[in-house]
């Protein structure tokens, strides 16, 4: 296994460490020691008096998930694990390192949750950049342990819409239980709306324009040709000596 993702085919592909986004790359390590039975040693690591054969079975387990830890951080970052003896000791340098104190993690949550409560709808920002801004920050949240409960992120979502999506905000207020109405169900919903939305304008510009005897692609090309010769009237940018 190398650092660049090649694994034989027996071992599963590991996301490489450069020293960002510690904390969902920790998850996903997390999942993969689950995976793979080695998180109890990586996290709590192991007795040194458990008989002669357990220890052995420890050891060989211990050095599979140090060899993991190591493969899966760049060489920039090995250095900080290099003198590590056990899986244990190389996650903890790391954590350490990339996550701090608890003092540390309560400063970073509590700047989390002031921009959760700041999140406001952009003028002109479509429903999937917004959904995925909110929940951007939602996801750090619980990288750091904390639970954030999909009502509180649809509440929190509703009330910072623009206002063009004042209907369908009223309408899933009255038809749906909030307590269990998911974060997906609503992108869903605000999604659908916005693409009716967008159609309702399309078909307005349409009839805009053939009430005015011009097809939308007519109508563009004469909006070209007026660019092209220039702005000449009253007030325009071409003076006598332009």
């Amino acid at each position: 296994m190398t650092n660049n993702n090649t694994v034989n085919v027996s071992q599963p592909v590991i996301p490489v460490f450069n020293g960002d986004n510690y904390e969902f790359w920790s998850i996903k390590m997390n999942t993969l020691f689950k995976s793979q039975e080695l998180w109890d040693l990586v996290e709590n690591g192991y007795p040194d008096d458990d008989g002669e054969a357990k220890l052995r079975e420890n050891q060989k387990r211990d050095n599979k998930a140090l060899f993991f830890i190591q493969q899966v951080v760049h060489e920039s970052i090995f250095s900080k694990i290099v003198a590590a003896e056990t899986a244990k000791e190389a996650w903890t340098t790391l954590h350490m390192a990339y996550q701090g104190t608890s003092k540390v993690v309560t400063v970073k949550l509590q700047t989390l949750h002031r921009d959760f409560k700041t999140l406001q709808m952009k003028s002109g920002e479509s429903v999937q950049d917004y959904l995925t801004r909110a929940a951007a920050v939602v996801n750090q949240v619980k990288s750091y342990g904390e639970q954030v409960m999909d009502q509180t992120t649809v509440k929190k979502v509703l009330r910072s819409l623009t206002l063009k999506f004042d209907h369908v905000v009223t309408a899933i207020e009255e038809s749906k239980d909030l307590a269990t109405y998911s974060f997906d169900e609503l992108e869903g919903s605000l999604q659908s709306h916005e693409a009716r939305l967008n159609r309702t304008n399309e078909n307005s510009d349409e009839k805009a324009f053939q009430v005015m005897g011009e097809s939308p692609k007519q109508q563009d090309n004469s909006r070209k040709a007026t660019y092209r010769g220039g702005y000449r009237g009253r007030g325009g940018y071409h003076g006598r000596g332009g």
